[in-house]
């Protein structure tokens, strides 16, 4: 565990921005190398040879490739454990992995760059409010037994990792955030 991890990351890249923050919660330090989604960089031969996902985030780390958001969340949780990101208890774990699911499995897929550009521009707004309004309104039950000053009780964990970049997606298209006031409350806190 010498070498300086590597994260291939986007900066609109919501579950790239999962990564991002629990690497500066956990204090980890590592290198960013940007790629460019816009610019069709990730379809690159030297992208795609490393990464044939050809997507972000992407990591090396320990002499691992690992791609998928939530399989680098979970060995960074696995291998570095200090600041942990999962409740030692069962139950509030499988809360924390609950609403993992359903932000990265319900929400994001659904509204991300390659879904929203199989869509005409004029209907891709539209498309990713409503998706993400509807995800979050499953959210905001889910946290109304589980919500302290975070979504699992009052300490950050990996939901709360995921939940605060759809939250910056969700602004980004202009969701009406007033019937989400437990969600309102988790970014508030997180700010």
């Amino acid at each position: 565990m010498d070498a300086i991890p590597v994260l291939y990351t986007y900066f609109r890249s919501s579950s790239a921005a999962r990564v991002r923050i629990a690497l500066h919660y956990k204090g980890i330090s590592y290198e960013s190398r940007p790629v460019n989604l816009s610019a069709g960089e990730h379809l690159g031969e030297n992208y795609t040879r490393q990464n044939p996902e050809a997507q972000v985030p992407f990591m090396l780390i320990d002499g691992n490739a690992i791609g998928q958001s939530i399989a680098i969340l979970e060995y960074l949780e696995e291998t570095r454990p200090e600041r942990p990101l999962l409740p030692r208890d069962p139950a509030q774990r499988a809360q924390v992995r609950a609403i993992v699911g359903a932000i990265c499995c319900d929400i994001q897929p659904l509204q991300n760059l390659r879904v929203l550009k199989t869509l005409p521009e004029d209907q891709r707004a539209e498309h990713a409010r409503k998706v993400i309004a509807h995800g979050l309104e499953i959210v905001e039950k889910m946290l109304e037994k589980t919500a302290g000053e975070f979504c699992v009780g009052n300490n950050v964990t990996l939901a709360d990792c995921c939940l605060i970049p759809q939250l910056g997606n969700a602004h980004r298209f202009g969701v009406d955030m007033s019937p989400f006031p437990r969600v309102c409350a988790v970014e508030a806190n997180a700010g």
